[in-house]
């Protein structure tokens, strides 16, 4: 993986760091966890661009877990969906960037947040997509603390039935939420079988390392007959020492002491080129 992608990976979380600290609100925790995700869907695999959004065959995107819109928020800026300066803007009264995704903005398909509906809309655009036979894929992004909700699995068992291989969802799996871990709020042992017995082709992999999520994610498109799911086994506040696993951070801002030091653990990282 190019050192370029690794640079972009922490000048993200530079910029969500800075947009949660001056809104004095976000999820930072799943961002940070998400983020490589992102930076290798954005920049390495889907077929969007800013000025070709009405292009029929362009690939969709759905972020489900959308309380970790200023990841989002910040890939799209990079991509260059809105101007970079715009995410000064954050949570601000009469803002566009809300504190979850609005698809007022372009390169924003869907209002979400509303955790459990990503994944049935993602199935629908795909179905509408083999109806079509069309060649663009769906992604969708999901947090691991959304596989709580009911909508979640009639979505897995609909994408098995009709066989639809141009779906991929991403789990993002810090194995963190609001209330605590994962496994003690509603277990999710033996994840990769449940959802391949559903009938979709299951990758788990390493979803902080970029090399790793390219190499998933080529598999993923790749796949014929069965829609993809891939296990991003994520630790949640990754890249600042202080943040990683811990479930404070899923809703915490940071202090003008903890910015300034998260600031630097970034900054480090990114100039000796840390994967």
């Amino acid at each position: 993986m190019n050192d370029d992608l690794n640079i972009k990976r922490y000048d993200l979380r530079e910029d969500i760091l800075n947009m949660i600290f001056r809104a004095q609100a976000g999820h930072i925790g799943g961002d940070f966890s998400v983020c490589d995700i992102l930076a290798v869907l954005y920049f390495r695999h889907m077929n969007i661009r800013p000025e070709h959004m009405n292009d029929v065959n362009r690939d969709h995107f759905i972020m489900s877990k959308g309380h970790s819109v200023e990841a989002l928020y910040s890939v799209l800026a990079a991509r260059g969906f809105f101007h970079k300066e715009d995410l000064e803007t954050f949570s601000e009264f009469g803002t566009r960037l809300i504190g979850h995704p609005n698809n007022q903005i372009n390169g924003i398909e869907m209002n979400s947040g509303s955790l459990g509906h990503g994944l049935p809309v993602a199935v629908g655009m795909a179905l509408a997509g083999k109806l079509d036979c069309a060649s663009y894929h769906v992604f969708v992004v999901m947090g691991d603390g959304e596989l709580a909700e009911g909508s979640v699995w009639e979505g897995f068992m609909s994408a098995g039935h009709y066989q639809l291989d141009h779906l991929i969802a991403i789990i993002d799996r810090n194995h963190l939420q609001i209330s605590g871990n994962t496994e003690d709020i509603m277990r999710l042992e033996n994840l990769e079988r449940r959802i391949e017995e559903f009938g979709w082709y299951v990758i788990q992999t390493d979803g902080n390392d970029l090399a790793a999520l390219d190499n998933a994610i080529t598999q993923a498109k790749r796949n014929n007959g069965k829609p993809s799911c891939i296990i991003a086994n994520t630790v949640k506040g990754w890249g600042v020492s202080f943040m990683e696993n811990r479930t404070e951070w899923h809703h915490k801002v940071p202090t003008r002491e903890e910015y300034e030091r998260a600031m630097r653990e970034l900054e480090e990282k990114k100039n000796i080129g840390e994967c």
